[in-house]
């Protein structure tokens, strides 16, 4: 069944078979070209499909395809995004459609939200971590080798499409990956969601899970649109999740993978620090656990990973801790405590 969230600024739909109808909703935003970004892999399954979809809706799709990969977030691909889409000769009244995973809607973002100084945006995620939680919020960036999201800026989309009919072609990691950014809103805001996925896989009706998410997103954007409060508190487990991930430069961990384990030191450091009560590391490292997620450190160097820690462009020292399940706190720590936070999980 079909849900509308309604933010401030645009719409998420979320809707199972909702490409099928996408030409017509576009046909609303949209002047005569839609530029289409995505990666090698979304495309290989559905471009055709998605640019015949819109050609019945008399648009004009132009296909732009970067190489599946986070890899591809960087300075060097949104160069090339910018020459291609002058290439195409879009005007300020065409669409960009991010369609992908995260990378994707990340870079199509930065790329619309700065050629020709704005064009119109569209994100339609086809990974479950992007429908849960990178698609919305109008956060866009690039990495640079120094660390994730560096360079970046704000820019809310026309609308989000979310169609979970994307997630049958996930395979089993991709799924778990998007599983662990459930399990972290289930950890900051709604316990009860918590103990839902606790009775395991079988039990969950995915589209409620995703709408569930990106209500509980869309309140902490409206309050901390500009990212400088309580919004933070979405970032539980990403300090160590994004260390994780520059030091095994950008490959071989998938980020909800990462922000898995990222989870786990942050909810046995607010044990250590008294603010949550004992055994709710291990209530959420065991739901990890169950959804086939990695609670335990890749062999990776320890001083890079302290080091990344500490360069997070979140500001050394804050961190997202626990208070109980569902109820996230932001909290100062000496940077001695968080360069230690990898030894929160097991080598």
């Amino acid at each position: 069944m079909a849900q509308i969230i309604k933010t401030k600024d645009y719409n998420i739909y979320i809707e199972p078979g909702l490409t099928a109808k996408i030409g017509t909703y576009l046909s609303a935003f949209a002047g005569h070209k839609v530029c289409i970004i995505s990666d090698s892999n979304v495309a290989a399954l559905y471009e055709d499909k998605l640019a015949g979809i819109l050609q019945e809706s008399n648009l004009e799709p132009q296909i732009i395809i970067v190489p599946a990969g986070e890899s591809s977030k960087s300075l060097s691909m949104l160069q090339q995004l910018y020459e291609q889409m002058a290439q195409l000769c879009l005007s300020r009244t065409d669409l960009v459609l991010a369609f992908g995973g995260g990378v994707i809607g990340d870079l199509a973002g930065l790329a619309a939200a700065t050629y020709m100084r704005g064009l119109g945006l569209v994100q339609m995620p086809t990974t479950l971590l992007a429908q849960v939680d990178s698609s919305v919020g109008g956060k866009v960036a690039v990495d640079l080798p120094q660390g994730k999201n560096l360079v970046g800026t704000f820019y809310n989309p026309d609308a989000v499409f979310i169609d979970s009919d994307f997630l049958h072609t996930l395979d089993a990691r991709q799924k778990a990956a998007g599983m662990a950014e459930i399990i972290k809103y289930a950890c900051i805001k709604d316990r009860a969601m918590f103990e839902q996925l606790q009775k395991g896989p079988k039990a969950q009706n995915i589209d409620d899970l995703i709408a569930r998410c990106v209500k509980i997103k869309k309140n902490y954007v409206e309050q901390d649109p500009l990212d400088k409060g309580r919004r933070a508190e979405l970032n539980f487990g990403h300090t160590l999740a994004h260390a994780i991930e520059k030091a095994a430069a950008y490959s071989g961990i998938l980020h909800g993978e990462a922000v898995s384990i990222g989870m786990v030191a942050a909810a046995r450091l607010s044990e250590e620090m008294l603010l949550a009560p004992i055994g709710t590391a291990d209530a959420i490292t065991k739901l990890l656990i169950q959804y086939d997620l990695p609670v335990s450190l890749p062999p990776l160097n320890p001083t890079i990973l302290s080091e990344a820690m500490l360069l997070d462009k979140k500001g050394a020292g804050v961190l997202v801790l626990l208070e109980d399940i569902g109820q996230a706190v932001i909290k100062q720590v000496d940077t001695d405590k968080l360069a230690d936070l990898p030894q929160g999980v097991t080598l």
